[in-house]
């Protein structure tokens, strides 16, 4: 009663996914039919074949019109093979379109949605939703589903063809459809939970693999190399373990019904038997009972099994929609004028916990200042900045752009727009250093790629690199030093000249000169854009116009 109790409480959750899965199938729906219709050719075609090996067997014995059943049996033979062919091709390819359809849904949800929100999730756990979830729900619609609707209806017509030999089979055959259904029904209900756990424990595979390697050299440098192999192998226990679990229940699910099954299978061949030993039925008819009575059970089983699979689709399924529901982000569609842009920060409260990081922090910073926020580590400066770059959600207070002329705009998404930023740390992607500061503005010309590099003092050294801008670096600036990385970054955010720059540390990495260089470069840019920058070093203050200090959970002007 327990499990009954569960399934129907979980039920508006089912329902949900299962809608969410019609829905999406509908651009995929012409195909899916077509290629279960071929399908199910397939399977008429065979039934037809099962009569004419009646007759073959029939007409050798009595030797009239052999040849021409033979001959009919080869073609038949022939033409399953090329529909066989052409139907895995077609579902192979629609899986993969399927497939690349959902992740690219999902990505696109992702890099849309509020920062904040997506954090809360481990790279390696969105990583296995978009491939290995985004995976079980294409191969179920494209696979699964269909397969389901076939083997019904195969059921339905091979039972009717072998009531048509003996009714007294046919029903036997059937009797062993409760037997199956109560063990999907138990299978399922145990199995979506193992299966919950076996995806969990992927995620957590690939999310450590994922850090790790990211992470490669801190790793090195406290030379924890055996501590986190060790700890790869306990992920890996725990995955086979549940893994080990989820295949135990199916495979003793999936034997008690073959025994099932074979019973059944033994008791049509000594019913034949006798059949023939009374001379009630020929061979031929006998050969249609042994293979019909497997035909009507098969079907049966396999539902059984698509049971595990289901359960599969409708677990990935939540997994995905879990994604799906994280809003995402408002872009205000009317733009004011932004030639030149300020910000007006007021009364803004922020905690990643219920502990405040931000309390009623208010600054004005007006077009055309260069503004530093000092304060000590760990005091909300980058989380200042995430907030006026619109960042975060559930912030209390507002923040608004302003331009010369008194138009407003309050901070979301589409503000970005007005902002070059140059975040902490190394932000490089894999890629040539003339995709890297592309990112930055991806309609600049060469002019402008290579005047943002002059600024960020960094074209002497890109010239002498052996293919200059198409330098091909790797992840997170490979084969780059700290400070040249710094400066791809930097020139990133020039080439967009936007009206706004924010940099936060980002001349942290840069030796003394270089740092000036890189400032006289900034205060160069036309038109001169309102700079925000945050930093720790007194040298940089002396070209700014205002220092703010964030203390004590809010901001004050330092005189």
């Amino acid at each position: 009663m327990s499990r009954i109790k569960g399934l129907w409480e979980d039920r508006a959750n089912q329902i949900r996914y299962g809608k969410w899965l019609v829905q999406y199938s509908k651009p995929y729906m012409g195909k899916i039919v077509a290629i279960m219709l071929f399908n199910l050719m397939q399977t008429f075609l065979s039934l037809w074949m099962v009569q004419i090996s009646k007759q073959i067997i029939d007409n050798a014995t009595f030797g009239s019109d052999f040849i021409r059943m033979i001959v009919i049996y080869v073609v038949l033979t022939l033409v399953l093979q090329v529909i066989y062919v052409g139907m895995t091709l077609a579902s192979t390819m629609l899986g993969e379109k399927f497939t690349f359809g959902i992740r690219k849904q999902l990505y696109e949800k992702i890099i849309r949605s509020h920062w904040m929100d997506v954090k809360k999730y481990h790279t390696g756990d969105l990583m296995t939703r978009l491939t290995s979830d985004a995976g079980n729900i294409a191969d179920g619609i494209v696979n699964t589903i269909p397969g389901i609707i076939q083997l019904i209806i195969e059921l339905v017509a091979v039972f009717f063809t072998l009531f048509y030999y003996s009714p007294l089979l046919a029903l036997f055959a059937l009797l062993v459809a409760p037997v199956a259904a109560l063990a999907s029904w138990w299978l399922g209900k145990k199995l979506k939970k193992l299966q919950i756990k076996v995806q969990e424990s992927e995620a957590a595979y690939r999310s450590f693999i994922q850090e790790s390697l990211a992470n490669l050299l801190i790793v090195k440098s406290f030379t924890n190399e055996e501590y986190f192999a060790d700890k790869l192998t306990q992920l890996r226990e725990e995955r086979f373990y549940w893994v080990y679990k989820r295949t135990k229940a199916g495979v003793a699910a999936s034997t008690a019904m073959s025994l099932t099954f074979q019973f059944g299978y033994i008791v049509a061949f000594a019913y034949g038997a006798i059949q023939i030993s009374r001379k009630v039925i020929t061979y031929g008819t006998m050969s249609v009972f042994l293979t019909l009575v497997n035909r009507v059970q098969t079907p049966i089983m396999q539902l059984a099994q698509q049971i595990p699979k289901v359960v599969s689709i409708l677990a990935s399924a939540g997994r995905v929609i879990e994604l799906q529901d994280i809003p995402v982000e408002k872009k205000q569609e009317e733009k004011m004028e932004s030639t030149n842009v300020g910000v007006a920060v007021d009364g803004v409260t922020f905690g990643y916990t219920d502990e405040t990081v931000l309390d009623n922090v208010s600054l004005r910073i007006v077009p055309g200042e260069f503004v530093a926020i000092v304060g000590e580590s760990g005091i909300g400066k980058t989380t200042l900045i995430r907030i006026i770059m619109s960042f975060m959600s559930d912030v209390q207070g507002s923040v608004r752009f302003f331009n010369e002329d008194g138009e407003e705009e309050l901070a979301n998404a589409g503000t970005r727009d007005y902002i070059a930023y140059v975040p902490q740390g190394n932000t490089l992607f894999s890629g040539t250093i003339r995709e890297n500061i592309l990112m930055g503005n991806l309609c600049a010309t060469e002019e402008d790629v290579v005047e943002a590099l002059r600024l960020a003092s960094g074209y002497d050294f890109v010239m002498e690199l052996p293919q200059g801008l198409d330098t091909v670096i790797g992840e997170r600036g490979h084969g780059l030093s700290e400070g040249q990385a710094q400066r791809i970054a930097i020139a990133r955010a020039f080439v967009r000249k936007a009206p706004f720059l924010i940099l936060d540390e980002a001349t942290s990495a840069l030796d003394e000169v270089t740092e000036q260089a890189v400032i006289r470069g900034l205060q160069q840019l036309t038109p001169r854009p309102t700079c925000l920058i945050i930093t720790h070093r007194k040298s940089i203050l002396e070209y700014c116009d205002r220092e703010i200090k964030l203390e004590g959970k809010t901001a004050m002007e330092v005189s």
